[in-house]
C-alpha cells in the first residue's frame, strides 16, 4: 500500500468492486483500503475471470495488477474487451523497474521478457556473453529449471539474481551462478536477473551451420541459404511462404532475422513438418506454424497472405500459376532449382515475368587420394522476382 499513488488510492476508495489476485487481494486487505467495496479474487486460469468482469460494466471497478499493466501484465489482456471510455490505466513501478532499482542496470540496455507463460527457449536469439537481463518467471520452481537449461546450453558460468516478491514487504534478493544454484523456497512472484557468461552465441547474420538444425538431409545448404535470405531480404513484421520447408531452416532464419516477423512453412512430409515444428521450438521461435500437405492445394488454409515466398521444393508449373493468381502486386519471390526441368522452368518464367536468374556453384576442400581437391556440389539455380 506505501508504494500506491495517490490517484490508484483515490480509485480504490471510490470503488464498488475490487479484484485481483489472492496475494494482491491479501496486501490490500492488510493495508486497510477499500473497506466498504466488494472484494473478490480473480480466479485461476486468468482467462476464467474475464467474463465476470465484463458483467460488472457500469459499476466502479478496480483490477488491481502488479505494476505497469501494460509490460507483460494484464491490461494487455483487457482492454481489447473494452471500449475506450470505459477503462482507464494507473500504471505503478514494474517488477522490472524495481529490479533495475535494486541492481543499479540500464532498463535501456537490459532485455526485459516474461517466460511465465512461455518457455525458456525464447531466449535462445539473445543469449550471449555478456547479455544482461530481467527473467519474469511462473513460480518459485523456475529459477532452478532456468539454471539448468543454461547450464545444459553452455551458460553455466552465468550470474543469477533471484529477486522475490519485489516491493513488498517480505521482499527478498539473492545470487547464485547457474551450474552452483542452490536457493530454495524462493516466493512467489518471482523474477531474475541473468548477467550471461560462458556458451557459443547464435551469429548476427544469416547463414547459420547445418547442423544448427535437425534434419535428414533436405535442407537449403549454409551458403545457399545465406544468399536465399538475402534475396528474400527479410523486413520487421512481414510474413513469408516457406514452400517445400525440408527442414524449416529457411523461415527459421527468417524470424531470426526480423522482429515481429511471421513464417508458415509448407511441407508435405509428415515427419519432416513435426521437425519443423522441433526446429522452430529449439529457437523459441512461436511465431513459425508448420502446415502439412502438397502446394499448391495447402496454399488453399491460409487466410493472411504473404510479403515474400521462398520456393525451396515441389517447383512446378501449375503451383508458379496458382502463385501468380493469388498474390497480390509486390510480394517478393524467391526460388531454388536444382533439377535441368526446374532450372528450364525458371528460365522460362524469368523470360515472361522478368526478375534475375542467379546460378551458384559451390566447391568445397576434400581429401583427395594423398593430397586434396575440389569437390562440387550441384549447382543451385535461384530466380529472384516482384510479383
Amino acid at each position: 500500500m506505501p508504494g500506491l499513488s495517490a490517484a490508484s488510492r483515490a480509485a480504490l476508495e471510490a470503488a464498488e468492486v475490487v479484484t485481483g489476485s489472492a496475494r494482491l487481494m491479501g496486501l490490500l486487505a492488510e493495508g486497510g483500503a477499500a473497506s466498504g467495496a466488494q472484494h473478490r479474487v480473480w480466479p485461476v486460469p486468468f482467462e476464467d475471470g474475464i467474463e465476470p468482469l465484463l458483467a460488472l460494466r457500469g459499476r466502479r471497478v478496480v483490477v488491481l495488477a502488479s505494476g505497469d499493466p501494460f509490460w507483460f501484465g494484464a491490461g494487455a489482456t483487457l482492454a481489447p474487451r473494452l471500449e475506450p471510455g470505459e477503462w482507464r490505466a494507473i500504471p505503478g513501478p514494474s517488477t522490472f523497474a524495481h529490479a533495475a532499482a535494486r541492481l543499479g542496470w540500464p532498463l535501456e540496455e537490459t532485455l526485459c521478457l516474461g517466460l511465465h507463460a512461455t518457455p525458456f527457449e525464447r531466449l535462445t536469439p539473445s543469449l550471449a556473453p555478456g547479455l544482461r537481463a530481467i527473467l519474469l518467471l511462473r513460480d518459485g520452481a523456475a529459477p532452478a529449471a532456468l539454471a539448468a537449461w543454461l547450464t545444459g546450453r553452455g551458460f553455466g558460468a552465468s550470474e543469477l539474481t533471484v529477486l522475490e516478491a519485489l516491493g513488498g514487504p517480505v521482499e527478498r534478493v539473492r545470487q547464485a551462478t547457474a551450474a552452483g544454484f542452490a536457493l530454495d523456497d524462493i516466493r512467489h512472484p518471482v523474477a531474475v536477473a541473468l548477467e550471461a557468461a560462458g556458451g557459443p552465441a547464435l551469429p548476427c547474420v544469416s547463414g547459420l551451420p547445418d547442423d544448427a538444425f535437425a534434419h535428414d538431409g533436405q535442407i537449403t545448404k549454409r551458403p545457399v541459404r545465406a544468399l536465399t535470405l538475402s534475396a528474400l531480404a527479410p523486413r520487421a513484421g512481414e510474413r513469408l511462404w516457406d514452400i517445400g520447408a525440408g527442414s524449416g531452416s529457411i523461415s527459421i532464419e527468417w524470424l531470426l532475422s526480423a522482429p515481429r516477423s511471421k513464417a508458415v512453412a509448407i511441407e508435405r512430409d509428415p515427419a519432416r513438418a513435426a521437425r519443423i515444428r522441433e526446429n522452430g521450438a529449439h529457437y523459441g521461435l512461436s511465431a513459425l506454424e508448420a502446415v502439412e500437405g502438397k502446394a499448391p492445394d495447402a496454399l488453399d488454409c491460409l487466410e493472411t497472405e504473404p510479403d515474400a515466398v521462398f520456393i525451396g521444393g515441389g517447383l512446378s508449373q501449375s503451383l508458379l500459376e496458382a502463385l501468380w493468381r493469388r498474390l497480390r502486386s509486390g510480394t517478393r519471390v524467391v526460388a531454388n532449382a536444382v533439377t535441368l526441368e526446374s532450372e528450364a522452368l525458371l528460365a522460362h518464367w524469368q523470360a515472361e515475368t522478368g526478375g534475375t536468374l542467379l546460378r551458384i556453384e559451390l566447391s568445397e576442400a576434400a581429401p583427395l587420394g594423398a593430397r586434396r581437391g575440389w569437390r562440387a556440389s550441384y549447382p543451385v539455380v535461384q530466380w529472384s522476382t516482384v510479383r
